[in-house]
């Protein structure tokens, strides 16, 4: 896994503070053009739980500046939750679920290590595991995903 901060994105840069409003975190957000249409992903994330009605406050606050982005297109906006069990792409991701329960597949054990997650930065993340700290540099870490099993 690497950790890489995120780029200046004028779209992401846009719609973030309106989610932030809402008392939500933009955690990813990914276009995709086709012939006809344009096709925008959000994920969401709040502490606590994320329901229907919370994607569709954020869907409805945040139409009116992708309109403007995108004028004249079709737009196709999806806004959901991470998920019970989202796959974390990237570490910078991480910051988001301090304190959540993560599940880490490492390289240098060939297994999964579990544990509330406790920090995030740059050089790797710190996992509460009963009285135990572990810390794991990114590059031992194959892949990650959230575990509620762990909370």
């Amino acid at each position: 896994m690497r950790y890489s901060p995120r780029e200046a994105d004028p779209l992401f840069d846009s719609v973030e503070p309106v989610i932030r409003g809402l008392g939500m975190s933009l955690v990813n957000l990914t276009l995709f053009r086709g012939r006809k249409r344009v096709q925008i992903r959000i994920v969401v994330y709040k502490a606590g739980t994320i329901g229907v009605d919370d994607c569709s406050r954020v869907h409805h606050a945040v139409l009116p500046r992708l309109e403007l982005a995108f004028p004249g297109e079709d737009l196709y906006v999806e806004v959901s939750s991470p998920g019970m069990d989202r796959i974390v792409k990237d570490g910078y991701e991480l910051h988001h679920y301090v304190g959540r329960g993560l599940a880490c597949y490492r390289t240098d054990i060939s297994d999964w290590t579990g544990g509330l997650l406790q920090s995030v930065d740059p050089l790797g993340i710190v996992l509460k595991r009963g009285t135990e700290m572990v810390e794991l540099p990114y590059a031992v870490i194959a892949k990650a995903k959230l575990d509620h099993s762990q909370e």
